[in-house]
């Protein structure tokens, strides 16, 4: 019997030794490794993110609201490497379970998000000998600093023929997103994709002087979507209305309208200002390994369960 975990041993090395150098970085930058609960009453309600049922309960699809409330009892810097589901995602870069990079911090905001992102990833590579410039899927990456940013709305001027209003309007934006402007983005260099439209930042803060878009970003490297990150809403009203937008729209869609979460909306009046990211290790180590299917870098998918 042939074992197709024999043919990526190589792989899963490299990923026990990213994972602990993940630890290692912000064991040093003094953040408290956390656990929260995988089974909760109410996910988030996002309209494409569907969760699992388990008895009467729900399958975390992130770590964030319990998390957030962390934030809130006084925690000011915390990371979480977790399991995750998500109902139906399957393909080469989606599996239904997968391993979630998720973390916090009080006092700060998606600017400085983006370094310690820079610096996670750069002090990754260098733990793991990763060079400056590697090869994924033929392309040269190079992640020396600086990394490129650029707007939402500059992205769509320059990489598509509508603007990102007329594509909200139609319900184009993420068609838009997948077709046009995540493949035309620069390879070679990472790239953070942000100032979403506040549509698309259903937990995040709307950008001071300019409430049309979130403070939000996207990490691509490589092609690659690694991570989403956002300057944290902590206004327990608006965060209501929003989700119970984000229910509505599930609601259209003929899909299940989860409980509302009002353990972590009550919690929103103590918690402070704060950013936080979701980063996905699998394709992190999709990247580090240059393997274009997830699969090459997990035990098991999910048809050998």
């Amino acid at each position: 019997m042939n074992f197709r975990q024999t043919q990526i041993k190589k792989n899963l090395k490299i990923r026990s030794q990213i994972i602990n150098s993940i630890r290692n970085f912000f064991y040093q930058n003094n953040y408290l490794e956390v656990e929260t609960p995988i089974r909760t009453p109410a996910p988030a309600p996002e309209e494409n993110i569907d969760a699992i049922a388990s008895e009467d309960l729900f399958l975390q699809t992130s770590p964030e609201l319990y998390m957030k409330r962390l934030l809130a009892a006084g925690y000011k810097k915390i990371f979480q490497i977790a399991k995750c589901f998500r109902k139906e995602e399957r393909g080469i870069k989606h599996v239904p379970e997968f391993t979630l990079l998720e973390w916090y911090e009080a006092g700060g905001d998606y600017l400085q998000m983006m370094n310690t992102c820079e610096s996670l990833i750069t002090f990754v590579a260098t733990e793991t000998s990763l060079p400056e410039f590697f090869v994924y899927q033929k392309d040269r990456i190079d992640i020396s600093l600086p990394w490129q940013k650029i707007t939402v709305a500059e992205a769509f001027e320059k990489y598509s023929d509508t603007t990102v209003t007329k594509a909200l309007a139609v319900d184009k934006f993420d068609e838009v997103m997948a077709f046009e402007i995540e493949p035309a983005l620069n390879i070679s260099k990472p790239v953070f994709l942000y100032d979403y439209p506040s549509e698309k930042g259903a937990l995040a803060k709307k950008k001071r002087g300019n409430s049309a878009v979130a403070e939000r970003f996207e990490l691509y490297i490589g092609g690659l979507e690694l991570c989403n990150a956002f300057s944290e809403l902590t206004d327990k009203k608006e965060q209501t209305n929003r989700f119970i937008v984000e229910q509505e729209a599930r609601k259209k869609a003929g899909k299940p309208v989860y409980p509302m979460s009002d353990r972590f909306l009550n919690a929103l009046d103590k918690m402070p200002v704060a950013c936080g990211n979701a980063l996905g290790i699998d394709r992190l180590i999709m990247l580090f390994t240059d393997s274009d299917s997830i699969d090459k870098v997990i035990a098991f998918t999910p048809e050998e369960l």
